[in-house]
């Protein structure tokens, strides 16, 4: 990870530990924003290069998380705000809203804050990685 990294202009440090048998690395540098890119999908890149790379040389199969400056845990606190406000939204006009594209683990977030809520469920569309999620009032069910 610091090759790689260091190949692309960035100073950084780098601290590592080993989760659940799962790698996690947390960066932390100046330049944040070039490493999270848009919505994190830098991020998102370099953890799946990293993973391609380690797990190439590997026997088994390990799964790398990478953080910077502690991005996932504020992201998922801004998606799960962002659900519920609209959720609340969905139910108070009575209708679905859609919302995304999101990857795979921001709708993941999406889904679980929202399954709590008796009077919403969630639903995910599209083709690709980044796909849409459709939070749908109950009420408004038998009208679908």
């Amino acid at each position: 990870m610091t090759g790689l990294l260091e190949r692309i202009g960035v100073r950084t440090e780098i601290k590592g530990c080993l989760k659940e048998g799962d790698i996690y690395l947390e960066i932390q540098c100046d330049q944040e924003g070039i490493l999270i890119g848009k919505h994190g999908r830098t991020l998102e890149s370099l953890q799946f290069l990293i993973n391609r790379m380690v797990n190439k040389r590997l026997k088994e199969s390990v799964r790398v998380v990478l953080d910077i400056d502690d991005y996932r845990k504020r992201r998922a606190e801004t998606l799960k705000k962002m659900a519920l406000g609209l959720g609340e939204r969905a139910k108070r006009i009575g209708h679905a809203l859609t919302i995304g594209p999101f990857n795979a683990h921001d709708r993941r977030i999406v889904h679980i804050t929202l399954q709590e809520d008796p009077g919403l469920r969630t639903e995910s569309f599209g083709e690709g990685p980044l796909k849409k999620i459709s939070i749908i009032p109950k009420v408004n069910e038998g009208g679908e």
